[in-house]
């Protein structure tokens, strides 16, 4: 393998072309070249969005790291469909992320959720045609992200703009990374396999009305951060049953030791290393294989924007609700829709206990 192969793995590969070296000075090799991806990796991110937060104000750092998130996925993953058709798609699920979620925070809690599930539906069928590439991580999370920092009147219109600069950047690197790619599908065929009785179809379904009653519950409860709760529910809601118990399982254990950890860095730092907080996060997310360790550090950046608005006790509180709340939630909506057709079997009629 060439060392630019080497850059390209995720952090489980690394950690596997490491562990199978077959001595140590190849082992050190590959040890060096890991590090160097992870340092290349974080030091663009950071130049990026910091770019973005100049260009655009720093209300919309976020966009950048949508687009940053987008580019990352799209420079590997297409759409299953002919190359100037997938153009269209990022360009369409840009302006998604950009107008559904600002639409959203401007209605009622009904109008939100129609308009989530409207939304969230039609990036999985856009984006997630195929179910092993997980492009849900990236696009639904991107919504998520979008509105739960929200913004209004001249910021929003600086946020479409970068949006709109960061679509052409995208389908650029699209069209350029897959125009060799040979596929009869065309865009309308992502519409036309949409069956309610596929595999693929349940999984859209339950994906997107699992994130949009969530986000309609929190709303109800007066959650502080909705966001967070979908961002769970999202996160432990895969296509597969035996991946979603394991998410289940540690994503509320894990996210209460992230917070922990978060709070010891938070008292040990000065003020002035806060706003570094959230980098260190990022920095240890490369460097982590397995679920656990990336729920871990993920909470570093949410918590770091949050105890501005909550106080250090607050946000940490809020945080765990949210995630404890969110990934059992997931896993009770994916159990009870899940027992739907079993019991469909065994009264023989489809409006049972469920539908009362």
């Amino acid at each position: 393998m060439s060392i630019y192969q080497a850059l390209q793995l995720n952090a489980a590969g690394s950690k596997a072309l490491i562990k199978n070296s077959k001595d140590k000075r190849e082992k050190w090799k590959w040890i060096f070249v890991y590090l160097l991806k992870n340092f290349l990796t974080v030091a663009f991110c950071f130049a990026f969005v910091s770019i973005y937060s100049v260009l655009f104000g720093a209300e919309n750092s976020i966009a950048g790291v949508v687009i940053l998130l987008s580019l990352l996925v799209l420079r590997f993953a297409d759409f299953g469909i002919r190359t100037k058709h997938g153009v269209g798609v990022v360009f369409i699920t840009f302006a998604i992320l950009t107008f559904g979620p600002h639409m959203a925070n401007q209605t009622g809690i009904i109008g939100a959720f129609l308009i989530n599930s409207a939304c969230i539906l039609l990036l999985m069928i856009l984006n997630c045609h195929n179910v092993i590439m997980s492009n849900h991580s990236t696009f639904v999370l991107s919504y998520l992200l979008l509105q739960g920092y929200d913004v209004t009147g001249t910021a929003f219109q600086a946020r479409a703009v970068s949006m709109a600069a960061g679509a052409a950047v995208c389908a650029f690197v699209f069209y350029r990374n897959h125009r060799k790619m040979q596929y009869k599908r065309t865009f309308g065929d992502l519409f036309r396999e949409f069956d309610i009785h596929a595999f693929r179809t349940k999984w859209y379904l339950r994906m997107t009305f699992g994130i949009t009653s969530s986000l309609l519950l929190a709303a109800l409860l007066k959650m502080p951060r909705p966001m967070w709760v979908g961002v769970s529910v999202m996160s432990v809601l895969l296509p597969f049953t035996q991946d979603l118990l394991y998410r289940v399982k540690r994503r509320a254990p894990f996210g209460a030791i992230g917070c922990a950890v978060f709070a010891v860095i938070y008292l040990l730092l000065p003020e002035s290393m806060y706003p570094f907080i959230g980098l260190l996060g990022g920095i240890g997310v490369g460097f982590s294989a397995s679920y656990s360790w990336q729920t871990i550090f993920n909470t570093f950046g949410a918590l770091a924007v949050a105890v501005s608005l909550f106080g250090l006790h607050g946000a940490i509180a809020h945080r765990i609700l949210a995630i404890a709340f969110g990934s059992l939630y997931g896993g009770l909506f994916h159990y009870l829709v899940s027992i739907r057709p079993h019991l469909k079997n065994a009264f023989g009629r489809d409006q049972d206990l469920l539908e009362g």
